[in-house]
């Protein structure tokens, strides 16, 4: 569907539930006045908020809007090697989780996939190539938040941490000591 010069988010999203039968003509054309200059996070939420549009219908549409596949966050389990490679601040501030690693490719779900320097941002932190999915902002938000809770009180996640911790402890001390014992060497050889 192509977009209209000038239309907004809101009222092109609007069009395209409309199509697909999420919502009314009559409460489109409602929603297209009410909405016309807010916030692609507050039209979205407002939508589910108010019932006007499933959480599926509502990724449906994004799918269209945006181009590429859709993907529900909710109650999946992302996988923490992944979200570790990004700083939980990012992640919020820029609403994308990743997803998987395909081979070379890295698939992220973004709340807005074509957002300006989103490939940047992106590869300041990994190298691959990267392929969007488009989700509901909120609940990739809530996703990238349930991980940290969970990693902040997990004790295997925490274990591991402490174990990484222990390693890197363990490896800097035997460094220290070789250093220890060729200085000592070294005065020895220095006396004879």
């Amino acid at each position: 569907m192509a977009v209209a010069k000038g239309e907004t988010y809101a009222e092109h999203l609007t069009d395209i539930l409309i199509k697909q039968k999420s919502i009314k003509p009559e409460e489109g054309k409602a929603i297209k006045k009410a909405f016309k200059e807010s916030d692609q996070d507050i039209f979205d939420e407002f939508l589910i908020d108010e019932g006007l549009v499933e959480e599926d219908d509502l990724l449906a549409a994004l799918s269209k809007y945006y181009q590429v596949p859709s993907f529900d966050v909710v109650g999946y389990f992302f996988d923490t090697f992944l979200l570790q490679q990004f700083p939980k601040d990012l992640l919020l501030r820029c609403e994308m989780i990743p997803l998987e690693v395909d081979e070379n490719i890295l698939i992220m779900i973004a709340a807005e996939p074509n957002a300006p320097d989103l490939l940047d941002i992106i590869g300041e932190n990994v190298s691959y190539d990267v392929h969007f999915y488009v989700g509901i902002s909120r609940n990739i938000r809530d996703a990238i938040q349930a991980y940290y809770e969970q990693s902040d009180t997990d004790p295997v996640a925490n274990q591991d941490i402490d174990l990484r911790e222990q390693r890197r402890l363990t490896r800097q001390e035997l460094s220290m000591e070789d250093q220890a014992e060729d200085v000592v060497l070294y005065t020895e050889d220095e006396e004879t």
